[in-house]
């Protein structure tokens, strides 16, 4: 019952943290008038493609679908890098908010721009250091939030050295 706990409060303050994610970088849209991402939908095509699953509709409905499992896998990904996390922390491992909050980040800026770098959607060797911005520093609160939510939603965990 522990695990399941556990993997409960991670998958919950990842959701935490995505929202974190998910607000700055609309906040950065507003801010700069730039365009969504279409990585996302791009990644689900390129998926579908190499997998050879077929994502139904007429032209409208399947557009549509693409839109939608776009943003569900960042929610994905943020919810199982807190599961990873919640299950850790269950098992000894502590490093503290600062630590928790690096691994939570630097997990879900692997988890989200590996596959779309792997799969040839992006190249994160030419991006500009506004691109950077603009991926690390919603990461950064993902991690801070899951790291933060987590401690609180599990407080009776000592932290160990």
């Amino acid at each position: 019952m522990r695990i399941i706990r556990a993997l409960a409060a991670g998958a919950a303050a990842g959701a935490a943290g995505t929202t974190a994610l998910n607000t700055l970088t609309y906040l950065d849209m507003v801010w700069r008038g730039r365009p969504a991402s279409s990585t996302p939908e791009a990644t689900v095509e390129k998926l579908a493609d190499v997998t050879g699953l077929t994502i139904k509709g007429n032209e409208e409905e399947r557009t549509n679908r693409i839109a939608g499992l776009g943003p569900l896998t960042g929610l994905a990904v943020g919810a199982g890098v807190g599961a990873v996390l919640g299950l850790a922390r269950e098992a000894g491992c502590r490093p503290g908010l600062l630590g928790s909050s690096l691994t939570a980040a630097a997990g879900a800026l692997i988890g989200s721009n590996g596959p779309m770098t792997v799969l040839g959607i992006t190249d994160p060797r030419t991006w500009s250091p506004a691109d950077w911005a603009s991926d690390i520093i919603p990461h950064l609160a993902y991690g801070v939030v899951t790291a933060a939510t987590l401690q609180a939603l599990r407080p009776g965990l000592p932290r160990r050295r």
